[in-house]
């Protein structure tokens, strides 16, 4: 069974920036973020997106162990500016498990339709200019 919880302390903001490093160490293809930039970047006070954004960090666990991870964004400013009701995700990273990307992207779901959105988006980051993407299996050749 996959648990999904939101992100609340600083030991699981420390998990959830150094998943995606960890989970693809030793994959040429993936660049990892750096750990302190990805940690600060969820923080008010050191991020300045959170003057028009609203975020959630989720962690996935099965069995205790951390499985993968997702972020819910919100923008006001995009949803105002383009008259969209939108959650957008971004820093999706998780096992080839479906159960456990099911769960997490439930997570984001979950909390956009309690903020009345109705479309999801991504993956995207706080603003247009923010990192987007995913590592896929077999486009490394």
């Amino acid at each position: 069974m996959i648990e999904v919880r939101e992100v609340r302390t600083k030991r699981e903001r420390r998990i959830f920036a150094s998943f995606n490093a960890d989970m693809y160490k030793g994959v040429a293809q993936a660049i990892p973020d750096l750990v302190s930039d990805e940690y600060n970047n969820f923080l008010p006070n050191k991020n300045p997106a959170f003057e028009y954004c609203r975020a959630k960090q989720f962690l996935a666990y099965r069995d205790g162990k951390c499985v993968g991870r997702i972020a819910g964004i919100i923008s006001d400013a995009a949803n105002t500016k383009w008259q969209t009701k939108r959650i957008r995700f971004s820093r999706v990273d998780f096992i080839d498990d479906q159960e456990v990307s099911e769960a997490l992207f439930r997570a984001v779901e979950d909390w956009g339709r309690a903020e009345g959105l109705t479309q999801i988006h991504g993956p995207i980051g706080f603003s247009d200019m923010d990192q987007e993407g995913m590592l896929v299996e077999g486009f490394d050749s």
